[in-house]
């Protein structure tokens, strides 16, 4: 980044010196805007301490007695492995409380478990399975549409009872029970609790990590044993904190914050830890925000990020379902293998440009990038809030856009609030209708799209090689369709102001 940033830097670091060849220490430039101090593991300041209380006054969840200290993950798992105490390593039994699984990896799942446990075999509990197709829903692929018709065949047999179906692939409206992108509609739907454990057969189920649980992506053979014993054997993984303190600047979203912290750590810097966010700044952002944060942990490599709950987290929460849940805390001798600290008020705008999602760069810097295309979507920037950002941004401009912009909600609900809700301060315009006005493509039926690329008539998917800004996730070679395509992933700010001026924007440029 920057020089003029460097010399005040909104990172620091605090870990034990034998840690800096496992989180990559070594690897850091001069221009990594990090400074590092040795410490003792567990040596933890007052201040980080305080970050960390809860917001509203609940009991942490009750695991036996309890001597040495853990850690909201550590506390999860023990909890749901019926012991009073784990540490990071241990290799322990888990019940689940929720399975997620989809179309393109549900059939698998579920003809591993007939496999293994029978063709007249029951799943352990059809109220606690969740199945979402979203990812290759809107084509004409028979195998892609033969999906779908296999995962309604199971949950038929199975009266699986939270199937979110599609039969009309026409109108989407015309399926009351569809839903679109599972990560979104996991949360949306009430299937997000505080203090439990969900799995799903997606990298990206560690979004819900944003309600204050565990949770993380597991593959089709995991998942064929889930359904048939509601367990999975788990290593437990040590934590890494993230304490994001400072007023958010106007112009920056939680995709520059998780894109800042992937650009420092890179993309196998948290493999197989916890990132657990903290700080003022944390405690100021909306559920959609928080849960865009903790979406990309995945992209670090992390098995799973969570966020303490607060009022934010239960009002959310209790507005979507009635089941009892209980939060846990860290505690404030809990041992963190790395501490950051970041001052969220000196970041600007950034982006990752291909062929990684830790190849960071100040947005500012990267004007000379023409583009192509960009693309609003995902279950990291297809959330209501993202298109309400793009949508401001627009509006503050009012100017065209001079490249295709497609839009792609994550969820009907989404798709239904680009219509419905008027965007602050535009004088009761909705999304839809400042879209309209900026030129950019009608929003489109709301699934996965072309956020991994999907059959070749996949809406906006990249059939040739083009330079797309997306606010998706992940912009390895091949990811959004064409090997050749480049992607610079940002988010709804910084997308829109690329679309406004056909070249990699600052989003400041339309907001000050």
């Amino acid at each position: 980044m920057a020089s003029s940033v460097i010399s005040s830097s909104p990172f620091v670091c605090k870990s034990s010196s034998s840690l800096k060849k496992d989180l990559g220490f070594s690897s850091f430039t001069k221009s990594s805007q990090i400074s590092i101090h040795r410490c003792q593991k567990k040596s933890i300041s007052r201040k980080i301490v305080s970050v960390m209380a809860p917001q509203k006054d609940r009991s942490p969840g009750t695991t036996g007695s309890v001597k040495t200290g853990m850690t909201m993950t550590e506390k999860i798992l023990a909890r749901a492995a019926e012991k009073s105490l784990v540490v990071p390593g241990d290799n322990i039994w888990v019940n689940v409380d929720v399975l997620m699984t989809h179309d393109v990896c549900g059939p698998g799942a579920f003809g591993i478990f007939k496999r293994e446990f029978g063709e007249k075999a029951k799943v352990w509990d059809p109220e606690k399975i969740v199945v979402i197709p979203d990812h290759y829903i809107f084509t004409t692929d028979k195998r892609a549409n033969r999906n779908v018709d296999i995962m309604r065949e199971h949950c038929k047999e199975q009266n699986i009872k939270y199937f979110y179906d599609i039969t009309d692939l026409g109108n989407f409206k015309a399926n009351p029970d569809y839903k679109g992108v599972c990560h979104v509609a996991l949360a949306q739907e009430g299937h997000c609790r505080p203090g439990e454990v969900l799995v799903g057969t997606d990298s990206h189920t560690c979004t819900a990590g944003a309600f204050g649980q565990f949770a993380t992506g597991i593959g089709n053979t995991d998942a064929g044993f889930v359904l048939g014993t509601g367990k999975i054997l788990l290593k437990v993984p040590p934590t890494m904190r993230f304490i994001l303190d400072g007023e958010m600047p106007s112009f920056l979203q939680a995709k520059d914050l998780i894109l800042q912290i992937i650009g420092e750590i890179s993309v196998a810097g948290a493999t197989y830890k916890t990132m657990e966010f903290s700080g003022t700044t944390i405690e100021s952002l909306s559920m959609e925000e928080r849960m865009t944060l903790c979406n990309m942990v995945v992209e670090a490599g992390g098995k799973n990020g969570v966020i303490p709950p607060d009022a934010t987290t239960f009002d959310y929460v209790e507005n979507r379902t009635s089941v009892p849940f209980e939060p846990v805390y860290s505690d404030g001798n809990a041992s963190f293998v790395a501490d950051y600290r970041i001052d969220v008020s000196k970041l600007e705008p950034v982006v990752a440009k291909p062929h990684s999602p830790d190849n960071r760069a100040l947005a500012r810097e990267c004007k000379d990038v023409k583009i192509d295309r960009v693309y609003i979507g995902s279950c990291t920037g297809g959330k209501t809030e993202d298109f309400m950002a793009a949508a401001k941004l627009f509006h503050a401009a009012g100017r065209k856009v001079k490249v295709p912009t497609f839009l792609v909600p994550a969820t009907q609900k989404v798709w239904m609030d680009v219509y419905a809700l008027p965007v602050p301060g535009t004088g009761g315009k909705t999304c839809a209708q400042i879209f309209e006005e900026a030129g950019c493509d009608t929003p489109t039926s709301p699934s996965c799209g072309a956020c991994l690329g999907g059959p070749a008539d996949t809406y906006a998917r990249l059939n040739e090689p083009q330079v797309c800004v997306s606010t998706t996730n992940r912009n390895f070679p091949g990811r959004m369709g064409h090997k050749e395509g480049q992607i610079y992933l940002a988010s709804p700010f910084t997308a829109a102001a690329s679309a406004l001026t056909g070249h990699v924007a600052d989003p400041r440029e339309f907001l000050q």
